[in-house]
């Protein structure tokens, strides 16, 4: 790379612009807050005149005091022109060597302010006097914590306001820690700016190779945003490593437009958005700029094309090497990475995901032709061993085209998209300078096959996304953005319609994400009666049945989730088709917290059994915690860290011990254990939850083929959340779908589409036993009463109606075979009467389980209402003994 030294002319046409420029008095052009005592501040003089610094003082004010903790009075003589560097005594040789003077005081950190001070008024502050803000102002490399920060050239004047607040990004370019080789010369560089091309800015790689330095470079304006503009060279440097585009920060509305043919002269800087704490990766932009207009109006480059008409992004790698090798042709991340700052255009997109409420539409070129994961909706989903690198995120930004709000749903199909290559929360991004046209595809959400036979138990699990009733008012809530209106959005009636039209009235719903009756509110209340009241009335509006709805409220503020929601899990059951056995509601809590609390700050499980047939079924209802702290896939940290992972994997643990003992008492119990488990099929927290290396649960989501495992859409990556796993006496005769009406759509209920599965029990387990009764009258039996948790259903039909009989029952450990069942001698232990009171010749008698291992005997003799039906005496010769299966 050919480095141009500025001309005579140009430098003496800067010191001239700085002359005239002059400031009032002196001010701070650079601060370092770097590791250790690597503390250093720098002072510029732009007054036109020589200044005696014996009447100055810096001031620190430590931890939001009103009042200075250390004050250093300056001396010396400072120059017009020049800078004066007062150090932290025991910094690195590299900030002494230009240090004019030291102190070995205690100095400042990034949460302290610091003031320049002339005769006791301060002329210049950085930071807010008697504000604590935290650990810094401001974010990413533009804040005072661990930064080096350097005074705007746009700047030429303190603001010796102490108490207002302080935006660090308004007036300063933000640099990494421990950079220092600014300091002792102001502009940045001693005046003299490198004069390089953009490309030679930007350099084949993530990081500029002239970060820091003061630069001077010429381009076209491509697209104005309202904190500065983008600018590419007019040619570009042909090399398809190295991007010819960059952004350039003015802090405030650019003096620019779309077309101009500009010379900037400005510092270099690598942004990132949101702060380290964030993993985003840094962007290359130029700082403190000052422009000068060479042409109004000029051709804009060729934008470069993504599709098969130019440069396909790679298809199955965002990152294999940790950036040790910077090759944009086979990872993802670097693919990108050389296109910054451009202007380009996406060929033919398809739409993988809506368009969300922050205005992101993510896309595949061509249609999806040449990508990988394409699920059957026109999604692309995630997989173990494809993070889907040919995503690309469009993101509308109304400031660079205002009033472009296009409908969008996974599928449609998109015109060319023309647009500049930003980055921010976690993506790169391409911001449409011009509008595209959307031709919808109609993708419809989806609707379960109809209903099997009534002995077939259907089971959903739905994530209701924060749900309640009340529109908050804003002196109970924590701010604004914590207000909704839930009903006058009409979410509890899409719900509704959601729940019978597109589940088909499931009997049981594990609900996620319900809300106290007062949403958000800060006011104690946990109770989320309202709340379900709404839904079971929206659900029954709609055509479904009355469901009956069952919580634990969770303590206040204690289970995580928006502050004063109290989210929990939840059931709604339909009582016609189960019943619930209410002392077995439970929550599931760590039972050891030596090594902390697995739930602490998270949802607690939800333990119910209810009765389906016959038959007992415990489901456990999770949320688990959320992937809050995981870095970004195309971010810094390589490979990306699973946010949270330990904390869901002891959930997992601690769930899976529990269903284990339900098995240790009963290897065969129904066990279903469901919700939204924040982590995907193939992560360590299922792995757990199933068991190593002998698994008790099995996940349903893994019967499915594996493009089509997904409840939610993130980043345009369609993914498994939820899950649904079964005990082994269930796995053999379960079914599960996702039912897609949420996740593809822009108009969305929730955020989530619901997992509904249906278990397809026997019909009966003895099934037409037949007796000596009349006609068509027949015997059976469904359930299985020897298991400890068993029951079951005698089911006498065909009779005439109004029959009236006498049930007996007893034991007995060899029964003889007769007609289809068992015949016995009866040793009497009991009688009940039986009388078919509805007339509608069927008498359905529940047997609970109290035994275990043995068979036992039931007789039935009738009574029939008519004499001649009646079978001649008193005696077996219409009486029936069976032994239930099981045991």
């Amino acid at each position: 790379m050919k480095v141009h030294p500025v001309s005579l002319a140009m430098l003496a046409m800067l010191l001239s612009a700085a002359s005239a420029q002059a400031a009032g008095d002196l001010y701070f052009s650079e601060y370092v807050e770097g590791t250790s005592n690597n503390k250093a501040l720098e002072i510029y003089n732009g007054t036109g005149a020589g200044v005696d610094l014996s009447a100055y003082q810096v001031r620190y004010y430590f931890n939001g005091s009103a009042s200075a903790g250390t004050t250093i009075n300056l001396s010396g003589t400072l120059a017009d022109g020049d800078v004066f560097v007062l150090a932290h005594a025991s910094a690195e040789a590299a900030i002494l060597t230009v240090a004019n003077q030291t102190s070995a005081a205690s100095w400042y950190n990034g949460d302290d302010a610091i003031a320049l001070v002339k005769s006791g008024v301060n002329v210049d502050v950085i930071g807010q006097i008697g504000f604590d803000p935290g650990s810094e102002w401001g974010s990413g490399d533009a804040s005072t914590a661990d930064n080096t920060l350097r005074r705007l050239l746009s700047v030429t004047g303190g603001d010796g306001n102490g108490g207002d607040a302080f935006v660090p990004s308004a007036e300063w370019a933000g640099f990494p820690t421990n950079t220092f080789s600014g300091l002792g010369a102001y502009p940045d560089g001693g005046v003299v700016a490198m004069v390089l091309t953009i490309p030679e800015i930007q350099g084949a790689g993530h990081v500029s190779p002239v970060n820091g330095e003061l630069v001077e470079t010429t381009g076209v304006v491509t697209a104005v945003d309202s904190n500065g503009f983008y600018l590419q060279d007019a040619v570009g440097d042909g090399n398809p490593e190295t991007s010819d585009g960059l952004f350039v920060f003015t802090s405030s509305a650019p003096g620019v437009s779309v077309g101009n043919s500009v010379k900037v002269t400005a510092s270099v800087s690598e942004f990132q958005p949101g702060g380290a704490s964030t993993g985003n990766l840094t962007t290359t932009e130029l700082g403190g700029p000052t422009v000068e207009l060479l042409l109004a109006s000029v051709a804009l480059p060729a934008p470069a094309i993504l599709g098969s008409a130019g440069s396909l992004p790679p298809v199955l790698t965002i990152d294999d090497d940790n950036f040790a090798v910077f090759d944009p042709a086979s990872d993802g991340i670097d693919f990108y990475e050389a296109f910054e700052g451009m202007r380009v255009q996406v060929q033919s997109p398809v739409a993988v995901s809506s368009r969300n409420k922050f205005g992101e539409i993510y896309t595949l070129t061509d249609g999806g032709a040449f990508a990988t994961g394409l699920n059957a909706r026109s999604g692309i989903t995630i997989t173990e061993a494809d993070g889907n690198p040919e995503r690309i995120q469009v993101q509308l930004d109304a400031q660079i085209l205002p009033g472009f709000e296009p409908l969008v749903n996974t599928g449609d199909l998109l015109g060319d998209i023309v647009g500049v290559v930003s980055y921010d929360f976690g993506n790169f991004e391409i911001k449409p300078t011009q509008p595209f046209a959307v031709s919808p595809t109609g993708l419809l959400p989806e609707t379960a096959d109809a209903v099997p036979a009534d002995d077939h138990l259907s089971i959903a699990s739905f994530n209701v996304l924060n749900l309640d009733p009340k529109i908050e008012s804003l002196a109970w809530v924590n701010s604004a953005a914590d207000i909704d209106d839930d009903i006058g959005d009409h979410r509890f009636e899409r719900l509704g319609v959601q729940i019978v039209a597109n589940l088909l009235s499931p009997d049981i719903i594990a609900l996620q994400e319900v809300q106290d009756s007062d949403g958000a509110e800060l006011t104690g209340v946990t109770d989320a009666s309202l709340t379900y009241q709404t839904l079971v009335a929206a659900i029954e509006a709609a055509g479904g049945p009355t469901y009956e709805y069952r919580d634990i409220p969770p303590v206040n503020l204690a289970d995580g989730g928006q502050p004063g929601g109290n989210i929990r899990v939840g059931f709604l059951f339909n009582p016609a088709r189960v019943s619930i056995d209410e002392s077995s509601l439970q929550k599931i809590v760590d039972p050891n917290l030596g090594d902390g609390d697995a739930f602490a700050d998270s949802r607690k499980p939800l333990v119910a059994a209810f009765d389906f047939q016959g038959r007992r079924i415990t489901f456990i209802d999770n949320h688990f915690s959320s992937k809050g702290g995981s870095t970004p896939l195309f971010g810094l940290v390589q490979p990306p860290v699973n946010g949270s992972v330990a904390k869901r994997v002891a959930q997992a643990q601690v769930v899976h011990d529990v269903v284990a003992d339900l098995l240790a008492l009963d290897r065969d119990a129904n066990v279903v254990v469901l919700g939204d488990l924040n982590e995907f099929a193939f992560n360590e927290p299922l792995a757990v939850l199933k068991g190593e290396p002998t698994p008790i649960l099995f996940n349903l989501t893994e019967t499915l083929p594996e493009l089509e495992r997904y409840s939610y859409v993130f980043d345009g990556n369609a993914q498994s959340l939820d899950h649904i796993l079964v005990s082994a006496s269930l796995a053999p005769i379960a079914q599960v779908d996702a039912v897609h009406v949420n996740a593809e759509f822009q108009e969305q209920a929730s955020d989530h589409d619901p997992l509904l599965a249906r278990l397809a029990f026997a019909p009966t387990c003895q099934p037409d036993l037949g007796f000596g009764g009349p006609g068509a009258a027949t015997l059976a039996v469904c359930g299985d009463p020897l298991g400890p948790t068993g029951i079951a259903n005698l089911v006498l039909s065909g009779l005439p109606a109004g029959t009236a009989g006498l049930l007996f029952f007893g034991l007995n450990a060899a029964p003889l075979a007769t007609h289809g069942g068992h015949f016995v001698p009866l040793p009497l232990l009991g009688s009940i009467s039986l009388v078919d009171d509805d007339l509608d010749g069927v008498i359905d008698l529940p047997i609970p389980g109290v035994l275990v291992g043995v068979p036992v005997s039931v007789i039935v003799q009738f009574v029939y209402p008519d004499a001649s039906l009646q079978p001649f005496g008193f005696g077996f010769s219409n009486a029936l003994g069976m032994e239930f299966l099981g045991g």
